[in-house]
């Protein structure tokens, strides 16, 4: 199967500025919405808008696209609502063929994720009768079996919470085949609610909680030492070892622990399995740098480390290779990507250019708002550069004048062969009135063309809103969208000739 889609039913349009833009195809707009979404509100549209807009998104496109795409954004890109709206609609949509079934399973990671698609499905399909879930989908019930066979006690157990929709629920509705008797033991444990408490860091210090302490200091020496414990025993996940910098530092545990914490922070393999968003470095890395303890300056050291890491295996960008990273700090890239993260947008587009700045080794960095403005920063440490970027965000403004980096670029005959655009892709010319059509950034880019034909232009969406600020594909024009660091291996894929999806298109069922 082929999504050569790129050039169909691609129209003019004005983008949520006034400026002309263009829209994308449909399977090209799906995908940039939902993997630049947590389902909350951002500048331009609200959570609910943006959901009806890939409900409707679903039903223009195959429904194969549909299943492969909820695959990638769940192994790929790490992210859980998405997966979960796109396979709720296809399961609409789409029946009869195994499709649905196979892409469930495929997609489901933890055992919450099976309660919240059918919490998902019990909304779309607007059940409101006594027994909201009854004549649930075929093709999602073998799906969700499948699922229940991936799972053991321990994970179960930690992620088994008192929802509307609950594992107990779950399993009675869907009927999973237990694959041998100690498995059947297990389910049996679901319906009775005799799970085993896991060993994690929350259920360790709940429990600890639960007791009574003479004293404050007798108590504050009962939680270093469950830290102490907690960090030994090896079994601290990353995410829980990254979530907690200030909890551990605070708790008062040794250097000895620390230099522990900041070698599974940088660990390369550790980095990789644990999957997280190079933004959620970012959010450790601003907190540690509020606090007051002689350990910082490693534990700052091992984020940097970390998120360098995320990025190791990028290629193509050696020094014969000229780039040009330009990030939008414009007003509306000021929304946070959630209601409890401080981490904006254009904190990804910051985060996101300097992570490919440290693979360059011939590389021009910039910021543009109202104006275009270069910064040089040393490539090696990308954390410390993004506060540099953020403390200097105001010396250009807050609109969006993307084309005045292309300008910059024609009047300094800059030779470029790639030029990076971190943007929510809602770009205008406020200088002029009208919107001049010569100070766009499609024509400014048709000009440096004529200068360097080879030189090729990448839009990073970070927004999803569906339109563009030029055509994409011809004139070397590539749109890529998405958070995570997961968006080089598209540019990888580009620059040997696939196209944005193919890694999409790849997925086999």
């Amino acid at each position: 199967m082929k999504f050569n889609i790129f050039n169909r039913n691609v129209t003019k349009t004005v983008n949520h500025e006034g400026a002309k833009a263009y829209t994308l195809a449909p399977e090209m707009e799906l995908y940039a919405a939902v993997v630049t979404t947590m389902l909350n509100d951002s500048s331009y549209e609200k959570a609910d808008q943006r959901l009806a807009r890939i409900q409707e998104l679903v039903d223009k496109v195959d429904p194969v696209f549909v299943a492969k795409l909820a695959v990638y954004v769940r192994e790929q890109l790490y992210l859980r609502s998405a997966p979960v709206v796109l396979l709720g609609e296809l399961a609409k949509v789409h029946n009869g063929d195994g499709l649905v079934g196979k892409a469930v399973g495929r997609t489901v990671q933890r055992p919450d994720e099976i309660t919240e698609l059918l919490a998902y499905y019990q909304l779309t399909n607007q059940r409101t009768a006594a027994k909201k879930l009854n004549r649930i989908s075929k093709q999602m019930q073998k799906g969700l079996s499948v699922a229940f066979n991936k799972f053991d006690e321990y994970q179960f157990a930690k992620y088994n919470r008192d929802t509307a929709v609950k594992l107990r629920d779950a399993l009675f509705l869907v009927h999973p085949k237990a694959k041998d008797e100690a498995q059947q033991t297990l389910f049996n444990k679901i319906v009775t609610g005799t799970l085993e408490t896991p060993y994690t860091w929350e259920t360790e210090l709940s429990a600890l909680g639960q007791n009574a302490f003479a004293t404050e200091l007798e108590k504050r020496a009962a939680v270093r030492a469950k830290w102490k414990e907690l960090i030994d025993s090896g079994r601290l996940g990353y995410m829980a070892a990254l979530r907690n910098l200030r909890n551990i530092l605070e708790a008062g545990v040794s250097g000895v622990h620390i230099e522990k914490v900041c070698t599974l922070l940088a660990n390369e393999k550790a980095v990789r399995n644990a999957k997280q968003m190079p933004f959620r470095f970012l959010s450790a890395y601003r907190e540690l740098k509020t606090l007051s303890f002689g350990h910082v300056p490693m534990l700052l050291e091992a984020l940097e480390d970390a998120v360098y890491a995320s990025v190791a295996n990028l290629r193509g960008f050696d020094y014969s290779t000229s780039v040009v990273v330009a990030c939008d700090v414009s007003g509306s890239m000021r929304q946070a990507v959630s209601p409890k993260s401080k981490v904006m947008l254009y904190d990804i587009g910051l985060l996101l250019g300097m992570l490919l700045q440290a693979k360059c080794r011939n590389v021009l960095s910039g910021m543009f708002g109202d104006r275009w403005k270069t910064v040089t920063l040393p490539s090696r440490h990308v954390l410390a550069n993004v506060d540099e970027f953020y403390r200097r965000e105001g010396e250009v403004g807050y609109s969006t004048n993307g084309y005045l980096v292309i300008d910059d670029l024609i009047k300094q005959r800059y030779k470029a062969d790639k030029v990076m655009l971190f943007t929510d892709t809602q770009l205008w010319d406020s200088r002029t009135a009208n919107h001049s059509q010569s100070n766009t950034l499609s024509a400014k880019w048709t000009m440096y063309k004529t200068l360097f034909p080879d030189a090729r232009l990448y839009l990073f969406d970070l927004a999803g809103y569906g339109n563009v600020p030029l055509r994409i594909e011809p004139n070397d024009v590539y749109l890529i969208a998405g958070w995570s660091d997961k968006v080089f291996d598209v540019l990888q894929a580009l620059e040997e000739g696939q196209t944005t999806l193919s890694t999409i298109e790849q997925i086999v069922l």
